[in-house]
């Protein structure tokens, strides 16, 4: 038997291990079942390089818990350890491990440590006062060994009566962690991280029901119980892409998002191995306007060994809208997750992978654009996102990025541009894009528009407004404006403006009627000289002050504006027969009645005409007859 110490400076180390790693107490189990794929692994290779010369069998790792003697136990078939082995990297090298990062972070804000992989072994001390470790080495002639330590600097090394190569480690449960004695607790951490580990992982067992014959040659169903396989040892993306079918790729996207019901668009298989190793799937779901709901939906892993699905900041934000699987041995796994930010494999790992985006996007539009188009209302968030946040995947989106207009047609930027110069330039000479958030809702807006000849994009997504800020802050002599932001006339000025059939002080008495009959906070009333096939009065919402609003109601732009109460003008068309006969009209109840009631049919084609003031509205259209 030997006893000793652990060679170690800091003092109280455990409970620090403890206090440090609480919140994130469950990794031991991933770290332990790692350690036990380690071990399994090495005895395979040790196998195919011929060093190994016995029958390698059963190779599966085994997770047992056992409630009477509040145990929980990994068992792997690997090398094992011999005593000296066990001395050397249990008492020494593991600790030290441990040492270094008590010695680094136990001065600082828990917030900022991930807690992967870094303690190894040793996190088996978050949840047990306990452990044993009983190990038998592969190696000929050597004696099973047990390592004991109850969380203290003092550990013992006897004999023990273990016959088969590999090692058990017993984790003897402390009493305010006892819910990792509990079958769901541990299946649940399980599948979260060893579901795709490249060693069969058993815990307990399962049911399954399957046809078998009777003495009579009929079938029946039979129940039979079988160890519960944990894990699918061979995922999707280990596999070559040659080797893979669509419909490989999208059971593969069932395993990996069972509540999902929606297939994914398309998929991009990662496969590099310089100057970095590099693997995964990620598929593109249809993106839906609320951006945040898409997010954490991509996976990491390191071998096989789940990681963490939260990656913002080690890929691009815009790439947290994809789906799937990036596997990386070359991601440092041990740190916190702003030295994960900023280490250079990772960084590289982050540019190759919107590289590859950008290449699979082009080529699909390349390829087949009548597709393309059919997949862009489900894509469009997505790319426009990548633009406005990625300046690398903004210039090579440019080549596919699409504008749809409301008769539903595509159009690239250069295709656009050209397609509306001759009729949409301005006598400043600027480019007046002009578009609708909503072409039902704007539909009267959207027509006039269509009666001057002009073209309408149709732009709906969250993001439309920083999307058009990034083009117009880009391109020279480009503007846009939304249908409803001014009256047509306004929006693409053309010609000198047209005199008003009104004088100033006609204009000057209308306004004070107009003025008492809306919200002087809300409605700023203006008074233009239009053709008379203008509507007498309109309601336009100003580009500016929505456009910020919009802006701030999902972060950018001013902050304050998202509280801002809306803003509108309200257009008095000086040249319609309507409002001419009004200044001339002598009758104040009647010229009163009259305005309210163009006020109202202004506010009702905005859809801003509700609850008392509609009833007082249709009373009044009513009274009319």
């Amino acid at each position: 038997m030997q006893k000793g110490k652990i060679n170690v400076q800091t003092e109280n180390i455990f409970p620090i291990i403890k206090k440090f790693l609480y919140s994130d107490q469950e990794i031991f189990l991933r770290e332990l079942i790692s350690n036990a794929v380690d071990a399994t692994q090495k005895i395979k290779m040790l196998v195919s390089a011929g060093k190994y010369k016995k029958d390698l069998g059963d190779i599966s790792i085994e997770v047992k818990i056992d409630t009477k003697a509040k145990t929980l136990t990994v068992s792997d078939k690997g090398i094992g350890m011999t005593a000296q082995e066990l001395d050397k990297y249990i008492n020494q090298i593991a600790f030290s491990s441990a040492e270094e990062w008590v010695t680094k972070y136990k001065d600082k804000d828990n917030s900022n440590i991930i807690g992967h992989f870094g303690l190894g072994f040793y996190s088996s001390f978050m949840v047990a006062k306990k452990v044993e470790i009983i190990s038998k080495s592969y190696k000929n002639n050597t004696k099973p060994v047990k390592w004991e330590c109850e969380g203290t600097t003092d550990f013992s090394i006897t004999e023990s009566k273990r016959s088969a190569r590999g090692t058990d480690v017993v984790l003897h449960i402390a009493d305010d962690a006892q819910e990792f004695l509990e079958e769901q607790r541990i299946l649940n951490l399980l599948n979260k991280y060893c579901k795709f580990l490249p060693i069969e992982i058993i815990f307990g067992t399962e049911k399954e029901t399957k046809k078998e014959k009777d003495k009579d040659g009929k079938e029946k169903d039979v129940t039979v119980e079988k160890p519960r396989v944990i894990n699918n040892t061979n995922p999707a993306w280990t596999e070559k892409p040659t080797e893979l079918k669509e419909d490989d790729y999208k059971s593969f996207y069932r395993e990996l998002y069972p509540l999902t019901f929606e297939e994914p668009l398309f998929h991009i298989h990662l496969n590099v191995d310089y100057p970095f190793n590099l693997t995964g799937i990620l598929y593109f779901p249809k993106v839906k306007h609320n951006i945040e709901v898409q997010k954490n939906k991509i996976q990491l892993y390191c071998n096989q060994v789940f990681v963490t699905d939260s990656v913002e900041g080690i890929v691009p934000d815009f790439l947290t809208l994809l789906h799937g699987v990036i596997d990386s041995p070359d991601i440092p796994l041990n740190v916190s997750r702003s030295f994960l930010q900023n280490d250079s494999n990772v960084r590289k790992i982050s540019g190759h992978i919107t590289k590859k985006v950008a290449d699979k996007l082009e080529e699909l539009f390349k390829n087949d654009r009548e597709n393309f188009e059919k997949k862009w209302d489900d894509i469009k968030v997505f790319i426009q996102y990548g633009m406005i946040s990625d300046d690398k995947f903004r210039e090579r989106a440019k080549k596919f990025c699409l504008l749809k207009n409301v008769d539903e047609k595509f159009f690239t930027f250069d295709e656009y541009k050209n397609h509306i110069k001759n009729n949409q330039t301005d006598k400043d000479d600027k480019v007046v894009h002009l578009y609708s958030t909503d072409p039902e809702a704007q539909h009267s807006f959207v027509e006039k528009a269509k009666d001057r000849g002009y073209d309408i994009l149709w732009m709906d997504t969250p993001i439309d407004s920083h999307f058009i800020n990034m083009i117009e802050s880009e391109g020279e002599n480009i503007s846009f404006a939304r249908v409803d932001a001014e009256v047509i006339d306004k929006l693409i000025k053309k010609d000198e403006e047209a005199p008003s059939k009104l004088n100033d002080k006609e204009k000057e008495e209308l306004k004070k009627v107009f003025e008492e009959q809306v919200e002087k906070n809300k409605f700023q009333i203006t008074f233009e000289n239009l053709s008379e096939d203008d509507m007498p009065v309109t309601i336009t919402e100003p580009e500016f002050m929505r456009r910020m609003k919009d802006m701030s109601a999902i972060g950018g732009g001013m902050n304050f504006m998202g509280n801002a109460p809306d803003s509108y003008s309200l257009v008095v068309n000086t040249n319609h027969p309507v409002i001419d006969k009004l200044a001339k009209e002598k009758e104040n109840g009647k010229r009163n009645k009259t305005i309210s009631q163009l006020i109202d049919l202004a506010l009702l084609s905005k859809n801003l005409l509700k609850g008392e003031k509609l009833t007082s509205f249709i009373k009044r259209s009513v009274d009319l007859f």
